[in-house]
């Protein structure tokens, strides 16, 4: 499936129209991009929590809601997220697409009304309500709070701190406690307007449309409002080198199962030529339940309760997340090792490179019959500032040799591991 994406920036906003008749729903999406900065990172997080509890003509959770449920059931999501050291902040509207509803002619101006809304007219003239300000920093706060109640969310976040120590990549997307504290309602409401003129901003729809009514709406609804200067952002370089000698953190808690979480540098990003072939060393080494990893750490050895592997393209890092009895750790991390030590010595056959790059081109194609999945693939291209379309990655994965795969391996340098354990850690019986 080829994606016809039609692009137009106008104001400093980027337009992607890809329409798309396979898909029953049209999903407009603007993502805000900015670097991880530690000023703003809380008032990033806190900002979906409460743009979702109004807006000028919408002004509570009700109201707004009742707009939504009369656009036959659309949905609105406002979330925020690091890709590489930049913080994505998203706001997504999906509505059904008029043409399969009887008498629904006016619902996509509608939808789209409402996505313009919700972007430029805020909820307040110089601060939010006070209300939803005060119950929305409660609300975050309680998220701050339950990150230790997820333990391997917690491993992860903890591998990050120490492995991006003073890298902007560290900082914690969900904020601070103490910013959040001090944070004032009329601070926030500053940065949600400032957020309009400074961050990039991209605005993707997709769905059955006609391409050149979509766009002049869209021009229609949004131009002229952001005050953007910059048309062209340099991508962000978020590529850092690995430590001198791995680093191994070790924290005890009361847990029975014990997090294993290993942290590695690719040394290669999203824009690499290489690309490619990383894609294709993770699916051998740790993505899929016929991966490495998972073969030998968990089913012929039984020594973890899970076992895999995930890249993060925009930052080049491969982390490796395990969940392990206690007193088999060293017996785990050491077969971690030998798996990557595999894969640069080739120990795998053309057999399995080709299985594994079905598995990916698969899990792509999927991705891309679905609205939001298709939405994250474009963006990619976005952050990294680079033109590889879906169909061309596929291209790519189909073109990646034995030799790429190893060559690729041999750039990965283990960094941190950390070790969230029971107390006593491998003493325990």
């Amino acid at each position: 499936m080829k994606a016809q994406v039609n692009q137009k920036t106008v104001d400093g906003m980027k337009f992607h129209l890809v329409p798309n008749k396979k898909h029953k729903t049209i999903s407009f999406v603007a993502k805000f991009r900015a670097p991880l900065e530690r000023a703003t990172i809380t008032k990033r997080a806190l900002l979906p929590y409460v743009l979702k509890q109004g807006t000028a003509s919408y002004p509570n959770r009700i109201e707004l809601q009742k707009e939504l449920d009369e656009l036959y059931g659309a949905t609105l999501a406002i979330t925020g997220g690091k890709k590489g050291e930049n913080h994505i902040l998203t706001i997504r509207l999906d509505v059904a697409n008029e043409k399969f509803i009887p008498d629904a002619s006016s619902v996509m101006r509608r939808a789209a009304m409402l996505f313009e809304e919700v972007i430029f007219q805020l909820n307040g003239e110089d601060s939010f309500k006070d209300e939803i300000f005060e119950r929305e920093k409660k609300t975050l706060l309680q998220k701050i709070h339950a990150l230790k109640d997820d333990k391997m969310n917690y491993a992860n976040t903890r591998l990050i701190d120490e492995m991006c120590n003073g890298e902007p990549y560290s900082l914690h997307v969900q904020g601070y406690e103490d910013d959040l504290i001090s944070l004032k309602n009329e601070d926030l409401f500053a940065y949600a307007k400032s957020i309009i003129k400074e961050d990039v901003m991209d605005v993707f729809v997709t769905g059955d449309f006609q391409t050149k009514d979509m766009m002049d709406l869209m021009e229609e609804l949004l131009s002229g409002k952001t005050e953007q200067l910059n048309e062209e952002v340099a991508p962000i370089n978020s590529e850092s080198t690995a430590s001198n000698s791995p680093k191994e953190i070790v924290e005890e808690e009361a847990v029975q199962q014990a997090k294993l979480h290993i942290g590695y540098r690719t040394n290669i990003l999203y824009e690499d030529p290489r690309y490619a072939a990383l894609q294709v060393f993770n699916g051998l080494f740790g993505a899929f339940p016929s991966s490495k990893l998972f073969i030998n750490v968990r089913e012929k050895n039984s020594l973890a309760y899970y076992a895999s592997s995930r890249l993060e393209s925009h930052k080049g890092l491969m982390i490796v997340m395990s969940g392990i009895a206690p007193q088999d750790y060293k017996k785990a991390r050491d077969i971690i090792r030998e798996q990557v030590e595999e894969m640069k010595n080739g120990s795998f056959n053309d057999e399995e490179l080709e299985e594994t790059k079905q598995l990916i081109i698969n899990q792509l194609l999927e991705t891309m019959d679905h609205p939001q999945g298709l939405v994250e693939l474009l963006y990619q291209q976005e952050v990294g500032g680079k033109s590889l379309p879906p169909e061309q990655l596929i291209k790519d994965i189909k073109s990646v040799t034995k030799q790429q795969v190893i060559e690729v391996a041999k750039e990965i340098e283990e960094d941190t591991i950390f070790l969230l354990t029971s107390k006593g850690g491998e003493k325990s019986e």
